[in-house]
């Protein structure tokens, strides 16, 4: 039987493909206050920046690729069960290889909308139409970002909690481990579970947890290794 493998992902995993984000140097902050177009009051208050915004976004998805990072995951399937639980909005883990069954996005999907009078009604938008605004109507509904906002619940934490709590092996890469509830997650891992840290300026963490201090592409290879140890 396999081993269970949790990857918990941030956006450090995607900005070696090109995805710029607000905490970057030269981030999304300098053009868009974050609670502008990030939150459910900002949404509220002005959803055409908001649908605007996420445009953007849509338009630079098509023109980046998986990393080695994302395909190193998806080829580790191979030895493992593989589950993703990503913080990250972009499809590039799918695009990798890795299963969609197998992936939790905490904080929504950038290709996808879903209707403003039925959370449960989500609609996958394809190229080239990528582009909505708060007039959009899909099957009789008005849509918005498929996004967890500042501010709302996010409804996958608790299925995120228990791939955690079932792993064998937890590999954190690419996060600060300053956004809640996401950070949290660590907390569910097994006492007698793996648990390593990649990012080339690691958190504080404790000392259960074996730290690589390299971006996703090389702490990627690095891990392959020390999981090969034993």
């Amino acid at each position: 039987m396999k081993k269970k493998l949790v990857f918990l992902t941030g956006a450090g995993v995607s900005a070696e493909s090109g995805i710029r984000t607000f905490r970057d140097a030269n981030g999304l902050w300098e053009q868009y206050p974050v609670m502008d177009v990030c939150s459910a009051t900002g949404f509220a208050r002005n959803p055409a920046l908001v649908h605007h915004f996420y445009n953007e976004r849509r338009a630079q998805l098509p023109t980046v690729e998986p990393n080695a990072a994302h395909r190193a995951i998806a080829e580790l399937e191979q030895r493992y069960d593989v589950r993703v639980i990503t913080q990250n909005v972009d499809n590039l883990h799918e695009r990798a290889g890795t299963p969609p069954d197998h992936i939790i996005h905490l904080h929504g999907e950038l290709m996808k909308v879903r209707a403003l009078d039925n959370p449960a009604l989500v609609y996958e938008l394809k190229e080239p139409n990528l582009a909505t605004t708060p007039e959009t109507i899909i099957d009789g509904h008005h849509v918005r970002p498929h996004i967890v906002f500042f501010e709302e619940a996010v409804p996958m934490i608790e299925p995120a909690a228990e791939v955690v709590a079932a792993a064998d092996i937890v590999v954190i890469i690419g996060t600060s481990m300053n956004v809640y509830p996401a950070a949290g997650l660590i907390n569910y891992a097994r006492r007698d579970a793996r648990i390593f840290y990649i990012d080339p300026n690691p958190a504080r963490v404790g000392e259960r947890v074996t730290v690589i201090a390299e971006p996703a592409t090389r702490g990627i290879v690095t891990l392959e290794k020390l999981l090969d140890e034993k």
